[in-house]
């Protein structure tokens, strides 16, 4: 029992050394990830190295999600945030719209 509260207590005091910084950026990284998970696929429908799109449910998962986060961000005014995630949006619904339209 004694190991696992020394245990407990390293791992505590390690995540106490993290500041808020290092947490928003790990939460922007996290949505650098989540934009970029469908761009590979849709970039080879467009390549024409596959006509299979990205699984919808997958899609709406992670627009939904972003879309979530999108609305955090703009009731606590990360404006970082808010531009990455609108910038994203964007290019998602470009590399849709030239999908299905050209």
């Amino acid at each position: 029992m004694e190991t696992i509260n020394l245990y407990k207590e390293k791992i505590v005091k390690y995540f106490e050394g993290f500041t808020k910084a290092t947490a928003d950026t790990i939460a922007w990284i996290s949505v650098v990830v989540l934009l970029c998970a469908t761009i590979p696929s849709l970039i080879a429908v467009m390549s024409g190295v596959t006509d299979r799109m990205p699984p919808l449910d997958m899609s709406l998962l992670l627009w939904s999600g972003l879309l979530l986060y999108f609305v955090r961000s703009a009731i606590i005014k990360d404006m970082l945030m808010v531009i990455t995630i609108g910038v994203g949006f964007a290019i998602q619904s470009f590399l849709l719209g030239f999908i299905f339209f050209l």
